[in-house]
């Protein structure tokens, strides 16, 4: 399998390439504003975008696509707001954020250590994470992912995300935290996996079947009966850059977006 690694690494190493470094002032914004805006105040928002099909990526033309950029292009329109994006891994946007050089980003779990710099949104819509293993192997019913890293396993997850209270309690267990590897996107995890470097891998169970079709890999890998408890997912705000009145005026739009009907005519366009 070395042969698929080489190849989703050269893939890995382009997307990467393309990303920014940490530093702010090698960032250069896109302007993804929706044809909907209505006219504009002083308003200007940059958000931190972690490829992450079909919730966010760029489309042909380098514009930015997904579930999560429609819906953000809806609201931000609705408050005036000009909308730049700005692409990076996530470890790299979260300190983006952290510095108010990123104004928010997509796809993202509230827990107490991010609300120190942080304000979170309403829940814009849910998530729940799948294991993945490789295709003619034997993987016993395990009865959760607990067991399933007690019986050895290795699992990859990629840095920084937070996958819920089940594993960040197995992570805590020092004789269980070797178990996890970290790698900077879900792909790298992959081409582990397939050459049998880690045993499963953690994604979000549209995210992960995304990346097995566009590759090809869903030969090779397929989702394993366990999977994670549904979550809500947030738009995090930095407190560097953000006001509170700005995260209210965003809530005001994404109840305005579901009660009018657009919400689930968003929805609805990557749910087939």
């Amino acid at each position: 399998m070395r042969f698929y690694m080489m190849l989703i690494i050269a893939v890995s190493v382009f997307l990467l390439s393309c990303k920014p470094a940490e530093q702010a002032q090698t960032v250069v914004p896109q302007s993804v504003t929706g044809d909907d805006a209505v006219a504009k105040t002083n308003c200007e928002l940059t958000f931190g975008m972690d490829a992450w099909e079909p919730y966010q990526y760029m489309s042909v033309g380098n514009k930015a696509a997904g579930l999560d950029v429609e819906l953000v292009e809806a609201i931000t329109a609705s408050m005036g707001c000009d909308l730049n994006v700005v692409q990076g891994s996530w470890v790299e946007l979260l300190s983006l954020l952290k510095n108010g050089d990123v104004d928010f980003v997509l796809g993202a779990s509230k827990t107490q250590e991010r609300e120190s710099f942080a304000y979170f949104s309403e829940p814009y819509r849910q998530e729940r994470f799948q294991l993945y293993v490789r295709k003619n192997t034997e993987h016993p019913a395990y009865a959760d992912l607990k067991a399933f890293v007690d019986a050895g396993h290795k699992v990859g997850v990629v840095n920084e995300y937070y996958y819920g209270d089940e594993v960040a309690a197995l992570y805590a267990d020092e004789t269980r935290r070797t178990q996890f590897v970290g790698a900077i996107i879900s792909e790298l995890n992959m081409a582990r996996l397939l050459d049998e470097e880690i045993d499963g891998l953690l994604e979000d169970s549209f995210v992960g079947a995304s990346i097995l079709r566009r590759k090809g890999l869903d030969k090779y890998i397929q989702p394993h009966s366990i999977s994670l408890g549904q979550s809500d997912v947030f738009v995090m705000f930095s407190k560097a850059s953000v006001q509170e009145d700005q995260v209210q005026q965003f809530n005001v739009g994404l109840a305005q977006l579901r009660a009018d009907g657009r919400y689930n005519r968003i929805v609805e366009k990557y749910s087939h």
